[in-house]
């Protein structure tokens, strides 16, 4: 017989059921590590697609409509799901929470991308986007006020600095870091926060349900900026364009997320984020099957470059232990 009232790992909440009105406490049982790292990299593998097939809704979409439309269409799925669960409303303090996390992943990282990949392609975009393990770890360590090595901060000091290296020679006319990166850049750090508190969010009320919140949350914001993207639009729209859109809609902004959070809130959240490391990889790899993109050797070895450091950083975080709340 299994005892359900045992402690859990989650720091011994009680756990609250679908449809009590109460998500205050949603701990998970003990699960074991590789059941988090097996989420992580569903997730992972799943946003791998997403900056090619922004690239590809980009081909008919204005960016404005790419960046809050699809935010609009994950909502409506992500209501729908909320209403047929009868899913317990979150309390105040934890819809803050929830605010972050839309900041993060509905509206910063899907603009910033969007915009950037106006003007780079996706491989490029990949090895900037290969920050994010680092960033990540940093989001989480300051997030859960817990204490790192030295190794940590000069493996992710390191990883930077090779980044912005690669955006420099890369950069057309030779040198100078673009705006284009800077955006990239900014999408990274918006996905760290929103990763992380979302992670330690999804310990409480779920992973499925703190992105669906976060998407209603965001919802109100996203539905003018839809409208207005649209002013002037002929409807003149690839076949790959949709499934650009279609894609981003509904895995990249909704489903990759269920495993992705599921993954983290299991964690621990930095050895999961160190599956983020193979998402570049991935992306450039689909790039360039997939998608026509000439990837030279000077983007396999910065994106090599990037993950050696980001490995770097986040094994240096595991040791780590946490400060007293």
């Amino acid at each position: 017989m299994v005892d359900f009232n045992r402690s859990h790992r989650s720091a011994g909440n009680t756990s609250t059921h679908l449809g009590s009105g109460d998500a205050r406490k949603r701990p998970l049982r003990e699960t074991s590590p590789a059941v988090g790292i097996f989420f992580g990299l569903l997730g992972v593998v799943s946003f791998s697609l997403s900056l090619p097939m922004t690239g590809l809704a980009l081909h008919s979409f204005p960016s404005l409509f790419v960046g809050a439309g699809r935010a609009v269409g994950a909502a409506i799925l992500a209501i729908i799901v909320l209403a047929a669960t009868r899913t317990a409303i979150p309390t105040v303090r934890q819809f803050v929470r929830i605010a972050i996390v839309a900041a993060g992943v509905v509206v910063g990282f899907p603009f910033f991308t969007s915009y950037a990949l106006q003007h780079v392609p996706s491989s490029h975009g990949a090895v900037i986007i290969g920050l994010l393990p680092a960033m990540t770890a940093v989001a989480a360590v300051l997030r859960g006020r817990e204490r790192p090595s030295l190794l940590f901060w000069v493996a992710a000091g390191l990883g930077a600095v090779s980044v912005m290296g690669f955006s420099a020679i890369t950069h057309e006319g030779g040198a100078g870091v673009s705006p284009a990166d800077l955006l990239l850049v900014a999408a990274v750090l918006c996905a760290a926060i929103g990763y992380a508190e979302g992670g330690l969010l999804s310990r409480e009320i779920g992973s499925w349900q703190t992105i669906s919140w976060a998407l209603v949350v965001a919802l109100p914001f996203m539905v003018p900026l839809t409208i207005a993207s649209l002013d002037g639009f002929t409807w003149k729209v690839t076949p790959e364009a949709w499934l650009g859109f279609g894609y981003l809609t509904v895995v990249s902004m909704f489903l990759g997320f269920f495993a992705w959070y599921r993954g983290l809130a299991i964690g621990p959240m930095t050895r999961v984020s160190q599956i983020q490391l193979v998402q570049p990889v991935l992306t450039i790899l689909w790039a360039a099957l997939f998608f026509g993109e000439i990837v030279d050797l000077l983007v396999w070895c910065a994106a090599a470059a990037v993950v050696m450091w980001a490995t770097l950083a986040v094994r240096a975080r595991i040791n780590a232990t946490p400060a007293s709340r």
